[in-house]
């Protein structure tokens, strides 16, 4: 599995996205003799179904022959190993499955995916129906523009058309954002990032607004840096995780020790550097360096901070 290292720094913010991220995984291993649910079906069938994400860039995306990458994917990757050792099988096998940011959360709860493994932002509302994995990255609401417009913040939106990625909780920020301010916006909505993003290409909106990481991430994609600019205020705070099924303690347990393993081992920030520092197989480089929240998160998460 990928690689990872690195020290932290000081965090806030950290205590709500802890509360929010751990909900799943915080509970003790179950000592029963039977497995839990998801984990019982992955030994009976030898296969974990992962979802992705065709354009959450460097979540998870498509590569040129079109085969699932991302460091969202290669974190799921390495909790489907430490599935293997919970259940003793070494052999699973990985079978992906698309999900919009729409039907997600469905594919969790209707079996259709054991692990979703793109970009999805942990919250209260959400925590309610599936659990989440420990903080894997921080982000948060911005809005992307012609590089002509005079657009510089929300405030100079009055009147005009902001698309957003339906299911998503920048989509619920620009309509507090909207409340506000009064800002009168026509709030469009396009099925996934990809079209969000040829929407503001196409003329058709004034903004597209997600979470900052992915618009830089669309952007190196396409080659845009002189067509668009990532702009305004954070908008809203957007803690990522990798969802899965509530209620299942043992896989929760799976989950966390999965990162715990990772963090210390110090392979989460080479992880992390792959995907946002280095150049990506498809040969966009975000230079997007960790952030003290996310560094201090992995802290945490090392076993072997404060041995001796």
């Amino acid at each position: 599995m990928g690689q990872i290292s690195g020290r932290p720094a000081v965090a806030r913010g950290l205590l709500l996205a802890g509360c929010l991220l751990a909900t799943a995984a915080t509970s003790a291993q179950t000592g029963g003799e039977g497995l839990a649910p998801t984990l019982a079906a992955i030994k009976r069938t030898h296969v974990v179904h992962l979802g992705y994400r065709e354009s959450s860039p460097p979540f998870s995306f498509i590569d040129p022959s079109n085969r699932p990458i991302g460091y969202s994917l290669e974190l799921c990757e390495a909790v489907v190993d430490e599935i293997g050792v919970e259940v003793d099988d070494p052999d699973l096998r990985i079978e992906y499955v698309k999900v919009t940011s729409d039907d997600r959360i469905q594919a969790v709860l209707k079996n259709k995916i054991d692990l979703e493994c793109g970009s999805t932002t942990a919250n209260a509302e959400r925590a309610r129906q599936v659990a989440f994995s420990p903080l894997m990255f921080v982000a948060g609401t911005k809005l992307m523009v012609p590089k002509s417009s005079p657009v510089t913040s929300a405030a100079d939106l009055k009147g005009k058309t902001v698309v957003v990625t339906k299911g998503t909780t920048n989509e619920q920020a620009m309509h507090a954002v909207d409340k506000k301010l009064g800002l009168g916006l026509n709030i469009v909505v396009a099925p996934d990032h990809e079209q969000s993003y040829q929407m503001l290409v196409d003329g058709k909106a004034d903004a597209f607004a997600t979470d900052d990481i992915l618009l830089y991430g669309l952007i190196a994609r396409h080659k845009s840096q002189d067509k668009f600019r990532v702009t305004g205020d954070y908008l809203s705070y957007d803690p990522y995780g990798i969802m899965f099924r509530k209620g299942e303690p043992q896989l929760a347990a799976v989950v966390e020790r999965t990162f715990r393993k990772l963090a210390t081992n110090h392979d989460l920030v080479p992880l992390y550097n792959k995907w946002f520092v280095s150049r990506l197989p498809t040969g966009e480089r975000l230079n997007v360096a960790i952030s003290p929240q996310l560094e201090e998160a992995f802290k945490v998460l090392d076993d072997s901070e404060g041995e001796n």
